[in-house]
């Protein structure tokens, strides 16, 4: 009795709430006549032909919206502390970098020989000797030497490093 009247309770009201819901796009028309001010909450922005009226061409040019003075300034502040600065720093070609000093001044020495137009810097930084080529700011620059001498000299790579302002002067010796 109880299960058959629950299906009884379920069913009316299974067929009851069908068509409770209605349906969306039954009534074309019916927000035709809807209306809602939004002035008050949006955002406005002054016309930009009232601006540049308010400027005039002259002003445009020498006036305060001139910005060339102040980036001429500051190209020369920071020209002026590039300057300052003892080292750079860029990228070079490394051909050898090894223990072995005899090593070493072949792979120089075969470097003179077989690119007599490319100049070769030779340091030892304890306890490895290396053969360097080139002082370039960029990778891309390196590049072209890499290039070159990966035929030849198989391990070559491009590293960072930093290299002594030509033209430095510190001001602690003056």
């Amino acid at each position: 009795m109880m299960k058959s009247f629950l299906s009884a309770v379920v069913l009316v009201f299974l067929l009851g709430s069908c068509n409770l819901v209605k349906k969306s796009g039954s009534d074309k028309n019916e927000f035709d006549s809807y209306k809602e001010d939004l002035s008050t909450s949006r955002i406005s922005f002054p016309d930009l032909k009232d601006q540049e009226e308010a400027v005039s061409p002259t002003e445009s040019f020498n006036g305060s919206l001139a910005v060339d003075e102040d980036l001429n300034d500051a190209l020369r502040r920071l020209a002026d502390k590039n300057r300052s600065e003892k080292y750079y720093s860029g990228f070079t070609v490394l051909v050898y970098s090894g223990l072995d000093r005899d090593a070493a001044f072949k792979t120089r020495n075969d470097l003179y020989m077989k690119f007599p137009d490319i100049k070769t810097e030779m340091e030892y930084q304890q306890p490895r000797y290396l053969v360097k080529v080139g002082k370039f700011t960029n990778r891309i620059e390196a590049q072209a030497y890499y290039n070159k001498l990966k035929e030849a000299f198989p391990l070559t790579r491009i590293i960072q490093d930093r290299f002594q302002r030509s033209g430095y002067v510190d001001s602690e010796e003056n």
